[in-house]
């Protein structure tokens, strides 16, 4: 516990200060909900670029804390609004925190979040650990994008944290990021719906559904989308007369490439070519100009209609490309990555193709995988909740597009040409990926107007006229948020919690024993109160593995077992001299059935 949110705490503290030192010093003076998005974005470019130097990863944690202490103390003269900022961020990341421990209470223990969902895990653990000891990996030499292992590798080597928990406090610290980020799209509501706002956007139902399985690329990539399209929303607004107003959207694509490679790219560069043409558009986009929007107009905020914009593009664009030149060659190498190719397992964890009417965020299923009825809920109330979802949502748009929120219309497009795309031409796994991305700008879609147009008071006498409108949007609020809400806090109590310690020595064993057949011998709490038999099963797959836990095994091992792999205080592997003859129980753990677990 204390590892875990201490890597929580040093995520959560750096990342707001290095991304609001950054705008600042394109700028912005008053404080923006834009930084934790914008200072995500730079860690994992900044621990990506020193992990591999000598000390593999000591460096990286000394740059971090050394960067953090300059970025607070540059901050502490120079930016605006921070008590207020405080005041309204404070409640948001403590909500946050809860909801995202949500897993390790019901669970009892910490560990690796989403075993027996998913055990991409344990490639991940495997790679930080080789990272962290200076060693190759496949990843690594596929052009696999390493921006978060390399954080991982930088708390292990900074707070001494195991990298499970390190793995674990980046997952939870990018949840509390994912809500304090939306804050910007929110800030000038009160309290309470602020709040909640914040909340159900970066607390998505399909976005907690991948963490719940500990996949914490997805919920980054997603939060950077996110951010990205408000911090063009706040160029064309606060920053609107900053010449390098643009640079923090930059600064999080660069996230985005770290972090997701090029792929990610489909989604910033989507929002970003579909924002310009709204913005040449003009007055075509439809509606009454707001006075906001008008003010960012005069200041130049027409990103193709005068110089100054233009050049502020061009100064953005040249920051990416110079941060990302680096990685080109990894990113080419990444394009062979076996999840690209249609003829492949597709399915990964899957059952099957997952329904986009998930983004809506009304699924009332604690595994989002499984289809409508197939769960404890009857099937009616799914379609009752998409129903009601989908009203609002095409409600949002209308009065997106008459408000002219066009970076939000952008950012929204682009997810759903990128969701039609990974539909049509790629498989249901990146089709489903396409869908948690998604996840919080259709939330903001949804809840950006009903919010905004409620009157957020009480009538002062009871002779005062109460408009039904605004009545009838206010209760269809609530019961909005209260339906998503709940349905998020399902998916987060359903999680499963893994094994609170990793070794790379089963990794290493799978290439010993291959076919086996091989016995695996670990305690009981290892297999029952943390998920480890698919977790097992994930790290020797490929060949006929037995497990069996410390009270069952006994005497000689089952037919035909010609190694026996033992927990102890690490795994060790023994060979059986004279294997017992007869054909041997132990089933075949091929790589789909590894993937699937037992969690359907």
């Amino acid at each position: 516990m204390i590892g875990t949110y201490a890597a929580v705490a040093a995520v959560c503290i750096s990342a707001p200060a290095l991304g609001q030192a950054a705008i600042c010093l394109c700028g912005g003076r008053r404080w923006s909900w834009l930084a934790p998005a914008v200072g995500l974005a730079l860690l994992c470019a900044l621990c990506w670029g020193t992990v591999r130097l000598p000390g593999d990863g000591v460096i990286s944690a000394i740059a971090v804390l050394l960067l953090t202490i300059a970025a607070v103390a540059y901050l502490r003269v120079r930016v605006e609004g921070t008590r207020e900022a405080l005041a309204a961020g404070w409640p948001v990341a403590l909500v946050a925190l809860l909801a995202a421990s949500l897993p390790f209470a019901v669970e009892g223990h910490f560990g690796i979040l989403g075993t027996s969902f998913n055990p991409d895990m344990s490639q991940h653990l495997l790679t930080a650990a080789r990272l962290a000891e200076g060693h190759s990996s496949q990843l690594l030499t596929q052009g696999y994008p390493l921006g978060p292992h390399s954080i991982v590798v930088a708390l292990n080597k900074g707070l001494g944290v195991g990298l499970v928990q390190g793995f674990s406090g980046l997952t939870v610290a990018v949840a509390v990021l994912a809500c304090l980020t939306a804050l910007a799209a929110f800030g000038d509501l009160p309290f309470l719906p602020r709040t909640a706002g914040a909340l159900l956007v970066g607390l998505a139902y399909v976005v907690v559904s991948y963490f719940a399985q500990g996949a914490f690329k997805e919920t980054m990539q997603a939060l950077f989308l996110l951010g990205f399209v408000l911090a063009l929303r706040e160029a064309d607004r606060q920053w609107s007369g900053l010449t390098l107003r643009y640079v923090p959207a930059a600064l999080i694509a660069v996230g985005s490439v770290y972090t997701y490679s090029f792929p990610g790219l489909i989604w910033l560069g989507g929002a970003a070519v579909l924002w310009l043409i709204a913005s040449a558009a003009g007055g075509a986009v439809g509606g009454t100009m707001s006075e906001e929007a008008s003010a960012a107009g005069r200041h130049g905020g027409s990103p193709t209609a005068t110089g100054p914009a233009a050049r502020a593009l061009g100064l953005a664009l040249l920051t990416f490309v110079v941060l990302i030149a680096p990685e080109i060659g990894r990113m080419i190498d990444f394009h062979s990555f076996e999840t690209f190719d249609p003829n492949g397992p597709g399915l990964g964890n899957l059952f099957g193709q997952i329904s986009p009417f998930e983004v809506l965020g009304v699924w009332p299923s604690g595994d989002f995988r499984l289809a409508p009825g197939d769960g404890a809920v009857p099937a009616p109330a799914y379609y009752l909740g998409i129903a009601f979802a989908l009203v609002l949502l095409i409600y949002g748009v209308a009065q997106l597009w008459r408000r002219r929120e066009k970076t939000i219309l952008a950012g929204l497009g682009a997810a759903a040409l990128a969701y039609i795309a990974a539909r049509v031409g790629g498989t249901p796994y990146t089709a489903a990926k396409a869908i948690e991305i998604a996840a919080p700008l259709v939330a903001l879609s949804i809840l950006l107007p009903l919010l905004g147009s409620i009157e957020w008071r009480f009538p002062l006498a009871m002779r005062e006229q109460v408009d039904t409108r605004r009545l009838v949007l206010g209760g269809t609020t609530v019961l909005f948020a209260a339906a998503a809400g709940i349905c998020s806090l399902l998916a987060l109590a359903n999680a499963p919690v893994g094994p609170t310690s990793f070794s790379p020595k089963l990794s290493e064993y799978r290439k010993q024993v291959g076919e086996g057949p091989t016995l695996v011998v670990a305690s009981p709490q290892l297999l029952s109160e943390q998920h480890g038999s698919p977790f097992l099963s994930w790290e020797l797959r490929g060949g006929r593995v037995c497990i069996q836990s410390t009270d069952e095994a006994g005497g000689k091992p089952p037919a035909g077992v010609r190694f026996v792999i033992r927990e102890g205080d690490d795994w060790t592997l023994t060979k059986v001299r004279h294997p017992t003859p007869g054909k041997t129980p132990c089933p075949l753990i091929a790589v789909r059935q590894a993937r699937q677990g037992p969690g359907r």
